[in-house]
């Protein structure tokens, strides 16, 4: 083949190969949203998020996520955090909400949002993001993989076992309803097909163990759900007497048939809309 044809072949390979994402303007806000193809950072100027004070019923996951988010941020040693559990209880709301909180303490903290299915580029993201000039909570919300799912694979390598790693100055912050990341019925087909059914088991399981946190949710009882609405009342100035919030709230529990943060928000917002008070 002449050097005129690879010439040509090479260069129609750099035409197809996309351009190498451009920084952001780190001012610009303290939250962003990660896109592929083509890849940037978005600025978000406006965060979906709650304040840290009316998140009830998780004391000790937000007690140590706030610790471990403040010593990030202070350049300190900091764990990748994986919050698990059960659906609603406010897991993705804790981490929006310690990033806010931290961040208007110390300064200088990012909050950075991948989509799962992003997974494959997370290694051209962490490229852009070792030159920030901040501190950058990488966060990635209903973490979980399916049968046949390979995308695990680029976390793992960039959570512990890649050779460059994570940046120093990024941190990994999941959520997810599986403990495990996999549903149970995949690691038990691992476990009974497999040569060596330990190792096909360790090879997804371990993605787990390279969370230095793991903070369980679990449901939540009727006193913390009525808590919890009584909290969004005074803090939004919602006025109602005790016997009709919990008669009601009670009623939309059982039309919902669960009961959890997520819910609790639910009924406020429909209490609010019917009391005539902007949230």
């Amino acid at each position: 083949m002449s050097d005129e044809v690879l010439t040509r072949i090479a260069e129609a390979l750099e035409r197809l190969r996309p351009p190498p994402a451009e920084a952001p303007d780190w001012s610009a806000a303290s939250a962003f949203v990660w896109h592929a193809d083509p890849d940037r950072l978005e600025p978000v100027a406006q965060v979906n998020r709650v304040d840290l004070s009316l998140l009830l019923g998780v004391d000790r996951a937000r007690d140590t996520l706030v610790q471990n988010t403040r010593q990030f941020a202070r350049g300190l040693p900091a764990n990748n955090a994986l919050l698990w559990g059960a659906r609603g209880m406010g897991k993705s709301s804790l981490v929006k909400a310690v990033h806010a909180a931290v961040h208007a303490e110390e300064g200088g903290l990012a909050l950075v949002e991948m989509q799962r299915e992003d997974l494959p580029t997370i290694s051209r993201l962490l490229t852009l993001l070792r030159d920030a000039p901040a501190r950058v909570i990488l966060f990635c919300d209903d973490l979980s993989f399916s049968h046949d799912d390979q995308h695990y694979k680029s976390l793992k390598a960039v959570l512990d076992g890649g050779v460059e790693g994570r940046p120093d100055n990024v941190v990994f912050y999941a959520t997810s309803n599986r403990r495990h990341l996999m549903p149970r019925d995949m690691i038990e087909n691992e476990r009974s097909s497999a040569i060596n059914p330990s190792e096909a088991v360790e090879e997804k399981v371990s993605l787990s163990d390279r969370f230095g946190l793991w903070l369980g949710f679990h449901p939540c009882s009727q006193d913390e759900y009525l808590d919890m609405i009584r909290g969004y009342c005074e803090a939004y100035g919602v006025e109602i007497s005790d016997e009709d919030l919990r008669a009601e709230a009670v009623e939309w529990q059982a039309t919902r048939g669960s009961r959890s943060g997520r819910v609790a928000w639910q009924y406020f917002t429909d209490l609010a809309g019917r009391k005539g008070v902007r949230l």
